[in-house]
């Protein structure tokens, strides 16, 4: 079984993570794009280009499964991406976890990238899965940038100035990027505050590393051998993992599993 997973950077090590502890068997390839990152300040039709080259890289290797780790790639390049791979890959894309938080109950904080927030894609989304529940969307400036350099001082301002805008009675808070999910600690330990219930974090690894696996019609086995290959590609290149992933447990569990091609 092989599972490719893309992004323009490390934002993918989270679904990547997700992956090794449902299949640690499954060999995986991680197409980035440090050629063309950052990718949410491009053009949709630029993104899109980006995308698909990355995607196609990723191909070339013959995945059984394609998960697109980046919420705004799944935004505006998840169309073209089927119709370029499907049927013969499936391509998983990545969803903020505004359903589950909303059927929760109480208030919801959902933050993304400057420009996610307040986008007509998050709007909709808010629409469909969250109608009648309490929304604040929190811009979190600067925060998926300093995550992905590993920019520890840049990452706890970030973290400060959108837990800041983050109402009190907040009981959910939504990470609407995947890079957020890398510092799902540090986000739980700034919205925390004293003598409230702590707010409960929902991203969407597991969720899109469970929805890969159906697709490809498989279970998880979590105590399988760990025996899967790793290979990176750097914008179509085989590489190595950027050292900034190592800054993170998700992007050192994968050396100690297999390593780089």
């Amino acid at each position: 079984m092989k599972i490719a997973l893309m992004d323009s950077g490390i934002g993918l090590l989270a679904a990547t993570a997700a992956v090794r502890r449902l299949r640690p068997d499954a060999d995986l390839v991680l197409s980035l794009d440090p050629d063309g990152m950052p990718w949410g300040p491009r053009t949709p039709h630029d993104l899109t280009e980006r995308a698909l080259a990355v995607a196609e890289a990723a191909a070339a290797h013959r995945p059984d499964a394609l998960i697109v780790g980046c919420n705004t790639a799944t935004v505006h390049a998840l169309p073209a991406l089927r119709a370029r791979l499907e049927p013969a890959i499936p391509v998983i894309g990545t969803v903020p976890a505004i359903k589950p938080a909303a059927a929760a109950g109480g208030r919801v904080a959902i933050w993304a990238t400057p420009a996610t927030t307040g986008s007509d894609y998050q709007r909709g989304l808010i629409r469909e899965f969250a109608d009648g529940v309490p929304v604040t969307e929190v811009p979190c400036w600067g925060l998926a940038e300093a995550v992905e350099h590993a920019d520890e001082s840049a990452i706890d301002a970030a973290i400060a100035a959108a837990a800041a805008l983050t109402p009190d009675d907040v009981t959910t808070v939504v990470m609407g990027c995947t890079h957020y999910e890398l510092v799902e600690d540090r986000i739980r330990a700034a919205v925390r505050k004293p003598g409230a219930p702590e707010p409960t974090l929902r991203g969407s690894a597991e969720a899109v590393a469970a929805q890969a696996l159906r697709r490809m019609g498989e279970q998880p086995a979590p105590d399988a051998p760990a025996v899967g290959t790793l290979t990176v590609l750097l914008s179509g290149r085989e590489g190595m993992l950027p050292q900034a992933a190592l800054a993170y447990r998700e992007g050192r569990l994968l050396p100690e599993v297999s390593p780089a091609t």
